[in-house]
């Protein structure tokens, strides 16, 4: 006899990364992802996008009632913002305000404002394990002077990240990702490595299920991961990502239709 599906124990919110094209060349499916998700993180020109592409992006968001968010990276458009960069604490403190003036400004201008700080690729992944790097970009918030959150890696031991958040008055998001690998300490494989992302909608779909059940997830490592998260990232890239997150949305998180 089937058993009866157990809700999810807390409504996380659903983040992707938009707004990723460049000029001529198209990045992602935004229009397709963006009915999906509660929170845009939106690229601000030093990994991807242009000021049209900024723009777009937020009337998208306003449009489909998303929060959007500054997604600031290392100046590396050739690697994406994936490489690692020698930048010194007060370098990426003040090139995390460029770039969320940037998108400040575009958000003004369709009526909006920023809700909240994800920073991309390396930068996100340096600040899981160098206090330095995370207690420049809580700084760069917290001179900022806006209530915004700050979206950070929810590892297996917190307690550092909530201690610094503390010290510089900064709200942290705890984000976990339902299509990513884990290693034995909560932190994300490196992409080069084998099943560091997944591809296979049914198994996104279950990481999805058992994070927001607060359920153990398998590390690399063969350890019980248990990730406690405000957030839930799906990378939205390809028409697999898309159907994945949309059986999210409608399976684990419905909600009324606007």
């Amino acid at each position: 006899m089937p058993t009866e599906e157990r809700p999810p124990t807390k409504d996380l919110r659903l983040n992707a990364d938009m707004g990723e094209s460049f000029g001529p060349w198209t990045m992602g499916c935004d229009a397709d992802l963006m009915p999906y998700v509660d929170l845009a993180n939106v690229a601000c020109g030093f990994h991807a996008s242009d000021p049209d592409t900024m723009r777009h992006t937020v009337r998208l968001a306003r449009e489909h009632g998303v929060v959007v968010g500054a997604h600031p990276a290392y100046p590396d458009l050739v690697g994406f913002g994936r490489r690692a960069m020698a930048c010194t604490p007060t370098e990426i403190e003040n090139m995390v305000l460029y770039q969320l003036g940037a998108l400040e400004a575009l958000c003004r201008a369709e009526g909006m404002s920023p809700g909240y700080v994800k920073p991309h690729g390396a930068l996100y992944n340096a600040m899981s394990h160098d206090d330095a790097i995370l207690a420049a970009v809580m700084r760069a918030l917290s001179r900022h002077g806006a209530a915004l959150s700050l979206v950070v890696m929810a590892t297996r031991d917190t307690s550092g990240v909530r201690s610094l958040a503390r010290e510089y008055g900064v709200a942290v998001w705890l984000e976990a990702f339902a299509d990513r690998g884990y290693d034995g300490n909560g932190r994300l494989l490196p992409r080069r490595w084998a099943n560091a992302v997944h591809h296979d909608a049914a198994t996104i779909l279950d990481q999805a299920r058992r994070i927001a059940r607060n359920e153990p997830l398998t590390a690399s490592d063969g350890s019980e991961l248990v990730l406690d998260a405000d957030t839930l990232c799906v990378h939205g890239d390809n028409p697999e990502s898309i159907a994945a997150i949309r059986d999210i949305r409608h399976q684990l998180f419905p909600r009324e239709a606007s």
